[in-house]
């Protein structure tokens, strides 16, 4: 018990806190040694003195207050630990950030309050230090959000301009040998943009700029649109393209899971050379299951763990595929912010299957939809319209406006909105607009098509290209009629066929 008891007084004397006790007069009646190191005081000369001896001046009212309340109710609590804003006063004057732990306890029915104090400057230090990276990564995450809405749209005017020329070219080069080098032109030209676009999607992922909005989204017209979308594909690498029927209605931004479905139908058409590609959707009690299944060339187990690393791409020797190695990048970082889990099955030489699991708690309703429209449907009218487009670009506009006249249309152009109000205000019955969705800073293209339907009062029919069409799309909270989006750098063709469908529409 000696030796127990002897312990016990040097732990109390020297432990590496310094240790007060205060009774209910805020009067220190105990100190140990390590109060000489900490505060400069020698512990006899602190018994008897009222704890704001260890206060700053500039403190002691407000600590008198604090005082009073936890001398009403004393419990067991720490302060000034973890965003450390209490400090402590030594004998020379001098301050240091305080942590401090106080422990009530009673001697004969008299409180008294141990305190426990250590000098928490350092974490003060890392504590500002932390809150500051925080603050500069903010700072820089806002500044690469900048970068890249200024890059989605200025590195696409380029190539923009770049693609309608290729294809003007084309439509106007007879020689068969020159056609073969424009096609071959066209093709590094749509490799340039797949990347373009893979890089400026996962920068948006990585940098927290993109922020889910939900809406309700029904998988069954998510579908239509996959399989109008890669149904030409598939026919000319002679695959058989299945989408299944699906009734399911999910809560869930619908920008971000078309993208989803879309690179993982993109890469099983892309490593697949000959068979079946198919798109499933399982309504289970306990969620909602979306297959994608291939019969192409699959991946070796020892890459598996390794396909949805950034710019790693599986397959087998001397078979390079066209990519970089995103599409999977980007699918991990868009399933995990919408809340869903991805998971790979394959077999080399046999396919792959790929099943992106939604919980129950995304799936809104079932509906009676079902259905789909051919692979690879497209629409077929030609309607020679007459069009006014807007793009701001010189090098854009020039090119788009040649290549519609190229397609037989009637095409008149403005750089600025100004200008632009001067045509519409000879605007006909039947015409379309075309415009950049980015003209300045007050207005987007899609405002002045909104003016000119209130001022024509009816819809007049419009195509909006955007270089960061993602963004656009979660702007819009409700469909707009007679009015197609589209990505810059434009699709010919599907620019072609919204021009036909909203002419036809028209009944141009």
């Amino acid at each position: 018990m000696d030796e127990l008891r002897q312990i016990t007084e040097h732990l109390l004397h020297f432990s590496p806190d310094a240790l007060i006790v205060v009774d209910d007069s805020a009067l220190i009646r105990f100190a140990n040694e390590t109060v000489m190191t900490l505060f400069g005081y020698a512990p006899d000369a602190l018994i008897g003195r009222p704890v704001d001896t260890l206060i700053p001046e500039r403190l002691r009212l407000h600590h008198g207050y604090h005082t009073a309340d936890y001398l009403r109710e004393p419990v067991n609590r720490e302060i000034g630990a973890r965003i450390t804003e209490l400090f402590a006063r030594r004998a020379d004057g001098t301050e240091f950030a305080a942590g401090i732990r106080l422990a009530p306890f009673r001697i004969e029915g008299k409180l008294f309050v141990a305190a426990a104090i250590r000098d928490s400057t350092e974490r003060q230090r890392v504590n500002d230090e932390l809150v500051a990276a925080r603050k500069d990564a903010d700072r820089a995450n806002r500044a690469k959000s900048r970068f890249l809405a200024t890059a989605s749209h200025d590195l696409r005017q380029p190539l923009q301009a770049i693609r309608l020329l290729n294809a003007v070219m084309l439509k106007m080069v007879p020689q068969p040998e020159i056609r073969e080098l424009l096609t071959q032109q066209g093709q590094g030209i749509e490799s340039m943009t797949r990347l373009l676009n893979a890089l400026l999607d996962i920068s948006r992922l990585e940098s927290g700029a993109i922020e889910p909005v939900s809406v309700e989204v029904s998988v069954g017209d998510v579908f239509e649109e996959l399989q109008n979308e890669f149904g030409s594909l598939a026919r000319m690498r002679d695959l058989d393209l299945q989408v299944g029927e699906a009734g399911v209605v999910l809560s869930t931004d619908r920008t971000l899971f078309y993208q989803l479905l879309q690179n993982l139908l993109a890469n099983a058409v892309k490593y697949t050379d000959r068979g079946s590609v198919r798109l499933k959707c399982l309504d289970e009690p306990d969620g909602v299951t979306m297959s994608i299944e291939d019969s192409g060339i699959g991946i070796p187990d020892d890459k598996l763990e390794r396909i949805f690393d950034e710019y790693y791409q599986g397959d087998a020797p001397g078979a390079k595929r066209p990519g970089v190695g995103l599409g999977l990048a980007i699918v991990k970082e868009v399933a995990r912010l919408l809340g869903f889990s991805v998971k790979i099955l394959s077999k080399v030489g046999v396919g792959t299957q790929v099943m992106l699991r939604i919980p129950s708690q995304y799936r809104v309703a079932a509906t009676a939809k079902v259905g789909n429209v051919a692979a690879g449907a497209r629409i077929t009218s030609r309607h020679k319209t007459r069009l006014i487009l807007v793009e701001d670009n010189d090098g854009v506009r020039v090119a788009t406006e040649l290549f519609l006249k190229l397609e037989g249309h009637e095409t008149l152009s403005a750089p600025t909105l100004a200008d632009a109000e001067v045509l519409l205000e000879h605007l006909q019955p039947g015409d379309l607009v075309i415009a950049d969705y980015h003209l300045d800073d007050k207005s987007t293209g899609l405002d002045m098509l909104m003016r000119l339907r209130e001022r024509r009062g009816y819809d007049v029919p419009g195509i909006v290209l955007s270089g960061d069409l993602p963004t656009v799309l979660r702007s819009v909270r409700a469909p707009i009629a007679a009015c197609r989006f589209l990505s810059k750098p434009v699709d010919i063709r599907a620019l072609v066929e919204a021009i036909d469908e909203l002419s036809a529409a028209s009944g141009n």
